[in-house]
């Protein structure tokens, strides 16, 4: 029966998949070749995808290692702390980096009774400083968990040998460092290629316009189909690349087992060494909280101004974002019931494409037949869906596998099956999987500014497309009243679920 049912979910999730690319490639056929403002913004979107891996990775060292070899109180908060941008919504991010490094943020403030600035954070060094944000904790946690693979015994024996700070680090850790960093860097390049509400707000012209950017404004401004679907196409080949390279460079070899005991660092000697670790997780910390802390002081001032829109706004995205938690989560399911490495393959192949380029395909399926305004939220659930499906499948699959190995038997004996097995079995063992899953997806999904600004109408906006157009009108405090309600609802969400999974 879970077979049956993951051989329907990856049919499914194919045929969502392939219609849109099969509708780019029908309407890239009859389009010109790329022009120079195309190759230029394929020249832009991989540097700046270089540049945000490569700082990225660099800032993360240090971080990382520190964590790695230091304990103290609120340790675990920072760790934590690492993965709150992976659910923090985008344009959110954005406004609190903007209040940061922004012309009238509290950089420039500090810089001008100095004489210096003022920094302008439009631009490539604007969209990499973004890109860093999101991504150097992410790079922080991948790394960490390669120290964290090294058997602590390695540490006490180098102690006992004696062996200098320098050499512990050329013995035990340089040959982790050269598995880890590579795929870090193939994964947040790959990433990077894909992001495009940073790349609308802090880029722009002609000089920091990446192709996915491209693809918005062909849409926008010229409405030349045949050109979105050209970059489209481009895109797809540019992020599919980058995801595969990501997935051959990824290797962990291993440091050899150890008993898993938590032994102290003594490579980490007090003095200089410590005072310089202190002073890296404090940057980490600040460079994390600062944008968010302004975002919601900024907002909590601006409650007065928000539109009247804000209510619909609101609505829409909190249907947006439970319908995409169930179909996410439903759909997870259905592909971890197969028990399959072929189907959980399938799972991940949305990994190779984007929000934006899967909707320039339903537009096009759409556009002969409706005005694609009227689909703008059952068209933004299905991409939403679509996007955080591979890390939701990365989480149910081992879970499945675990209930089916510990009780399937049993479950078979008793003539379980069906939605009877389903019921009484699977959904009671994985009800904490099930809800961090559910939380995961409807945080990203509520806070996503992607496929909604290509079917966006009047009455269908979602609260970051509101808050994008109240930043379009120099509305700044509104838009961060708006971030801060959009931030509240995110991490609510999430809460929830996870929560909910935990005590159902």
């Amino acid at each position: 029966m879970g077979r049956a049912i993951g051989g329907v979910a990856s049919a499914a999730l194919l045929t969502l998949l392939m219609a849109p690319l099969a509708a780019i490639f029908l309407r890239a056929g009859g389009a010109s070749l790329p022009g120079p403002a195309d190759w230029a913004a394929l020249r832009f979107t991989l540097l700046q995808a270089a540049l945000s891996a490569l700082f990225s990775v660099l800032l993360a060292l240090p971080a990382a290692r520190a964590l790695a070899r230091r304990r103290f109180r609120g340790r675990a908060a920072l760790v934590a702390l690492t993965g709150a941008p992976f659910i923090l919504p985008v344009v959110v991010a954005v406004v609190g980096l903007l209040a940061v490094f922004g012309t009238q943020g509290l950089l420039n403030r500090a810089a001008a009774p100095l004489g210096l600035g003022p920094f302008r954070i439009y631009g490539l060094h604007g969209v990499v400083i973004a890109h860093v944000f999101f991504n150097m904790p992410l790079a922080t946690r991948m790394i960490l968990q390669g120290w964290q693979a090294i058997p602590a015994e390695r540490f006490r024996l180098a102690a006992q040998l004696d062996l200098p700070p320098q050499m512990t680090f050329r013995l035990l850790e340089w040959p982790m460092l050269r598995q880890v960093i590579p795929g870090t860097l193939a994964a947040i390049f790959a990433i990077c290629l894909a992001s495009f509400a940073v790349a609308l707000i802090l880029g722009g012209g002609p000089k920091a316009t990446t192709v996915e950017l491209a693809i918005y404004q062909a849409f926008l401004f010229d409405f030349d189909l045949g050109r979105a679907a050209m970059l489209a196409l481009m895109q797809t080949t540019l992020v599919a690349g980058a995801a595969v390279l990501a997935l051959a460079v990824t290797r962990m070899d291993g440091s050899g087992a150890g008993l898993d005991r938590a032994l102290p660092r003594w490579d980490a000697p007090g003095g200089w060494r410590r005072a310089c670790d202190a002073l890296v997780l404090a940057a980490t910390a600040l460079f994390l909280l600062a944008p968010v802390v302004s975002v919601a002081l900024a907002g909590l001032t601006g409650l007065k101004d928000l539109p009247a829109t804000i209510w619909p706004a609101m609505g829409n995205s909190i249907l947006v974002s439970l319908a995409s938690a169930l179909t996410t989560t439903a759909l997870a399911l259905g592909l971890a019931a197969g028990m399959s490495r072929v189907i959980q393959a399938i799972g991940l192949l949305p990994l190779a494409l984007s929000p934006l380029v899967l909707g320039t395909g339903y537009f096009l399926i759409v556009n002969p037949f409706l005005v694609p305004g009227t689909l703008a939220m059952p068209v933004t659930v299905l991409v939403n869906t679509l996007m955080a499906l591979p890390f939701c499948l990365r989480m149910l699959a081992p879970a499945y596998e675990r209930v089916e190995s510990d009780y399937g038997r049993l479950a078979d004996q008793l003539g379980l099956a069906g939605l009877a097995r389903l019921r009484w079995l699977t959904l009671p063992r994985m009800k904490a999987p099930l809800g961090f899953c559910a939380g995961l997806a409807g945080a990203l999904s509520m806070g996503d500014l992607g496929v909604i600004t290509l079917f966006g109408a009047p009455g269908r906006e979602t609260l970051p497309l509101l808050m994008y157009r109240l930043m379009g009108s120099y509305r700044t405090e509104a838009a961060s009243a708006a971030g801060l309600i959009l931030l509240l609802l995110s991490f609510g969400i999430f809460w929830a679920f996870d929560r909910g999974g935990h005590h159902a």
